[in-house]
């Protein structure tokens, strides 16, 4: 494995080591645009490269052992940073620091879209940013196959889990998502390690059968606080892979079971999610304003089902960090581990493909919004626009769109 942290300058107190943890995330969180990937290598170049706070080795063993884990990657890596730095104050300065400039962003934005959604110019903005969405989220397809279906058998997954996601949408079947990807995992530990590994993996997978049956039988009849909240906690506890594969999530549980948005409010919160900085998940700040002020008719019901549904999103990944940050090392050197996680990631890509196509179904249909998914694919693959300029572009021109109508 590799080496551990490297040492604290000579008199540095825990004190000063925290402030240095809140400044240097808290900056990230006002400047990491572009998704999980932006994150990480603005991560290397502050906390490897300018400060020094572990090897480079260790760094990139810390970007590879979160995937182990469910919850938002980007962020597991910030809360796991803090944690090397100035133990679990560091852990939580890390999380806290990173997350909540995106929150203060996204408030403002949730307030606009929910006073004013209506008016023609915003309209026409968020159609644009939705076309451009389901490019940034069909390159995300592209890319991930590359990474992540490198053999037959995880093309294979991949067709099984797309076919799977397919027919369940259809039926509206509970916590898919969730049973695909475990299904996966076991069936890429079987390969990788063996019977042993398969007997365990099937113990784990009978366990969630009543985890399943239980989320069939309790769907909410309504909103309220209390299920805004459980539902969020949930997601952000079984949540695997990029951050994309939540658009799946919130399809499936918010969309199709419960009734609660509609597929363009669905894509507008993404889209809001997408263009601002930090995590994608705070994309659950946005919704749960939404849910919060449709549920009680008032800003004070709205600002609180966002600070909910932001706490119960990311609460796993504190608590996963903190329970399993010294046994990360000896997973990554699990052959049934690494067989269960490459199997996953090729079900991860398929999940996606899934809801990229129902959500370009709702977004690319006019001439003009074709156009511009079209345009920010071209920006995407052949110039290597980031994500978020392409998606602030799409917005411009869609105001402008607005503006002539």
């Amino acid at each position: 494995m590799a080496d551990a942290a490297l040492p604290d300058e000579e008199g540095s107190s825990r004190a000063a080591r925290l402030r240095e943890v809140a400044l240097v995330f808290t900056r990230l969180g006002f400047t990491a645009f572009g998704g999980p990937a932006a994150h990480v290598a603005l991560m290397e170049d502050e906390i490897v490269r300018r400060r020094g706070w572990v090897s480079r080795q260790r760094f990139l063993d810390l970007v590879a052992l979160v995937n182990f884990i469910p919850g938002p990657n980007s962020t597991e890596l910030a809360i796991h940073l803090g944690l090397l730095r100035a133990g679990f104050a560091g852990l939580v300065v890390a999380g806290f620091c990173f997350i909540f400039p995106a929150v203060l962003i996204i408030l403002p934005l949730a307030y606009v879209y929910v006073r004013f959604g209506r008016l023609p110019q915003v309209v026409h903005a968020m159609s644009a940013v939705n076309a451009a969405l389901v490019a940034v989220l069909a390159v995300a397809c592209w890319r991930f196959g590359h990474s992540a279906i490198r053999d037959r058998f995880a093309a294979g997954v991949a067709l099984v889990a797309a076919a799977a996601a397919w027919g369940a949408r259809w039926r509206h079947v509970p916590q898919a998502e969730l049973l695909i990807l475990a299904v996966a995992a076991a069936a890429g530990a079987i390969r990788r390690g063996g019977a042993r590994a398969g007997r365990s993996n099937g113990a784990a997978l009978a366990a969630l059968a009543p985890l399943a049956a239980g989320a069939a039988s309790t769907q909410p009849a309504g909103i309220t606080l209390t299920a805004l909240s459980l539902f969020f906690l949930k997601v952000g506890a079984t949540l695997f892979g990029s951050g994309y594969v939540l658009v799946s999530y919130l399809d499936a549980g918010l969309v199709d079971q419960r009734g609660w948005l509609t597929k363009p409010q669905l894509l507008d919160a993404v889209a809001v999610g997408q263009v601002t900085p930090g995590p994608l998940l705070t994309t659950a700040t946005f919704v749960g304003y939404v849910l919060g002020y449709r549920a009680y008719g008032s800003y004070g019901g709205a600002v609180a089902g966002a600070v909910l549904a932001t706490a119960a999103i990311f609460l796993p990944a504190f608590v996963f960090i903190a329970a399993l940050g010294k046994v990360l090392p000896r997973l990554g050197a699990s052959p049934a581990a690494r067989g269960a996680l490459d199997a996953a990631s090729a079900a991860v890509v398929a999940l996606i493909v899934v809801v990229t196509v129902k959500l370009a179904a709702g977004a690319l249909r006019s001439p003009g919004s074709v156009v511009i998914a079209g345009g920010a694919a071209i920006a995407l693959l052949v110039w290597d626009v980031n994500a978020t300029w392409v998606m602030l572009a799409a917005a411009l021109i869609g105001l402008i769109m607005g503006m002539g109508a």
